[in-house]
């Protein structure tokens, strides 16, 4: 049936990797100014809690681009589009608004890692437990602790990454602001989220793939695949995304009169 998921799911694999990258670069910018409409500041808020819970899952995935000699872990566009999210709060409802979401973002990850680790410390049901009408739930524990188990090494590596970089990225794009008397966005906005990104991607790359790696990564590979690899697909989404901090100042909800 095509509205099966797995008809769906089936249909999107036979796509080109990079066909699908644009498809997920779309649907979170687009995101991005949807929330910002039809929710304002609170919907930036709730985007960034989902955009950075999803992009720690999704970086348990590995796709081969074509560029790419090696796989690279997804979650580069749904984690860098929180960049934006803290660009747009801090243009247009302030610093503090953007440090808050940031903080947001952390909290929510958090409470995630916390409620899935106690979810997994149910012991699972037995078949004869189970029986006939529960025997559908006997097979998803393991898929949890599949998906789950790596969340507490990640969460360290992810959320020291997201809090240094992110908070990086509001100084510096206030700062910009300050300097060229509110004109440039285009330049506050890139320069500040280029340059977060890399701080992220040593962070994150060197915590996860050598600092709490079972086994730690060549340093070559840690390099030239995880940090410099990623960044490039991080710059691009940087530069893609300056449109839409330009579109988000005609999405941005008006005041409420009483």
């Amino acid at each position: 049936m095509p509205l099966d998921p797995q008809y769906l799911i089936a249909a999107m694999n036979g796509l080109p990797p990079e066909a699908m990258w644009a498809f997920m670069l779309i649907a979170c910018f687009g995101g991005v100014l949807m929330m910002l409409r039809f929710f304002g500041e609170a919907g930036l808020y709730v985007y960034i809690a989902v955009a950075v819970i999803g992009a720690n899952i999704q970086v348990l995935k590995a796709v081969q681009f074509g560029v790419y000699a090696h796989p690279v872990a997804l979650g580069t566009i749904l984690f860098s589009s929180t960049y934006l999210c803290t660009d747009i709060l801090a243009e247009h409802y302030g610093q503090a608004s953007a440090k808050r979401g940031v903080l947001i973002g952390f909290a929510s990850y958090l409470l995630w890692v916390v409620y899935m680790v106690l979810t997994l410390g149910f012991a699972p049901l037995t078949a004869q437990q189970a029986g006939a009408e529960m025997a559908w739930a006997l097979p998803f524990h393991d898929h949890m602790v599949a998906l789950f188990t790596p969340a507490p090494a990640f969460f360290v590596a992810g959320m020291t990454a997201y809090l240094l970089s992110q908070f990086h990225d509001v100084w510096l794009f206030g700062l910009l602001r300050r300097l060229t008397d509110g004109r440039f966005l285009w330049l506050r906005n890139n320069a500040s989220t280029m340059l977060s990104a890399l701080i992220d991607n040593i962070i994150f790359s060197v915590l996860a793939w050598v600092v709490f790696a079972p086994d730690p990564v060549e340093w070559q590979a840690l390099v030239f695949v995880y940090i410099l690899g990623t960044y490039g697909l991080r710059l691009i989404v940087a530069t893609l995304d300056t449109p839409f901090i330009y579109l988000a100042g005609r999405m941005v909800p008006k005041p409420a009169h009483a």
